[in-house]
């Protein structure tokens, strides 16, 4: 637990900026983790405080010299002290994230949503989904908030999707971000244990970012991911316990044409270990990110023995 006095700071720092400033060399100084939406300090500092004086934050630079009340710079500090003593992603200190350039409720029943398949949904998936043959309907496998399920509607408002989780917990918020969204009657939240609550329907597009991380990197997770729930990140000793049965069962899920794109992150080391005869299509991003692949329907058919004989 970090002591922290913040006891003389309210007669020091009197703008916006001055503790922004103060907040991101705080943040430096506690040797935070900036790994759940925000890439440094400087970002967090402005996102907690901006949220804490209930202002967007893209009118910061116009209120970097505006003076605090007595009170809003108690608050501040509150929030940054609560940062850096628990350690608890800003994400979940403002119930607020952003996912594909969309608004998300998040909470500790949920993991933040970061995936960089945000950045295939906003390109509608192309090259690999043409646009004059979008997808009828979408499953997005391992829901969690439903980020990748929303975001999906919103790039194919014709889609019918279905947003699978195992944790009633993550469906709850799951349907907090789905009516938010007025999105009720095109996303529909079902429990199921993989493929379980889904039994025989099949999709254009399986999308899923499914718990992948390795017991090594579980073990030196950084103190911010503690306050994840854990059924979402580990998943058995080499991350793919999941992984196994989603290639093993996709294809019966697929439709003719269909596709599954599925991250598996750091974890992308051992796919490759398991699976040397199949050729995964490792995606790039541009704005950073790596371990997702893409998988046809035919590769999945043509491949389906070493996937069932690796579950």
């Amino acid at each position: 637990m970090k002591a922290l006095n913040f006891s003389s700071i309210n007669e020091q720092l009197n703008t916006t900026g001055d503790f922004v400033r103060f907040a991101a060399s705080q943040f430096n100084q506690a040797d935070l983790y900036f790994g759940h939406g925000m890439a440094n300090a400087w970002d967090e500092a402005i996102s907690l405080i901006m949220f804490t004086l209930n202002l967007p934050e893209d009118l910061f630079e116009q209120v970097f010299t505006c003076q605090l009340t007595a009170d809003e710079k108690q608050d501040v500090l509150t929030i940054i002290e609560k940062r850096i003593v628990e350690e608890i992603p800003a994400a979940y200190l403002t119930n607020q994230a952003v996912f594909a350039n969309l608004p998300f409720y998040v909470d500790q029943r949920v993991l933040v949503p970061r995936s960089p398949i945000g950045e295939l949904i906003e390109k509608k998936f192309s090259p690999f989904i043409s646009e004059q043959n979008p997808p009828v309907r979408i499953l997005d496998l391992c829901t969690g908030s439903g980020c990748i399920a929303i975001a999906c509607a919103y790039a194919f408002p014709d889609a019918d999707i279905d947003a699978v989780d195992l944790s009633i917990d993550a469906l709850n918020v799951a349907n907090i971000n789905i009516e938010n969204h007025g999105l009720s009657e095109q996303v529909i939240p079902i429990q199921s244990d993989v493929f379980s609550g889904v039994e025989g329907q099949v999709y254009d597009l399986i999308v899923t970012n499914p718990p992948y991380v390795d017991q090594e990197d579980v073990d030196s997770l950084p103190q911010e991911y503690l306050h994840e729930p854990e059924m979402g990140l580990g998943c058995g000793e080499d991350g793919l316990d999941i992984v196994r049965k989603i290639l093993a069962e996709s294809a019966e899920h697929l439709s003719e044409n269909g596709i599954l794109i599925c991250e598996v992150g750091n974890s992308q080391i051992h796919v490759s270990s398991v699976y040397p005869e199949v050729p995964f299509k490792w995606l790039t991003f541009e704005r950073g990110g790596h371990g997702v692949f893409m998988l046809t329907k035919a590769e999945l058919q043509e491949f389906s023995d070493i996937f069932k004989q690796n579950v």
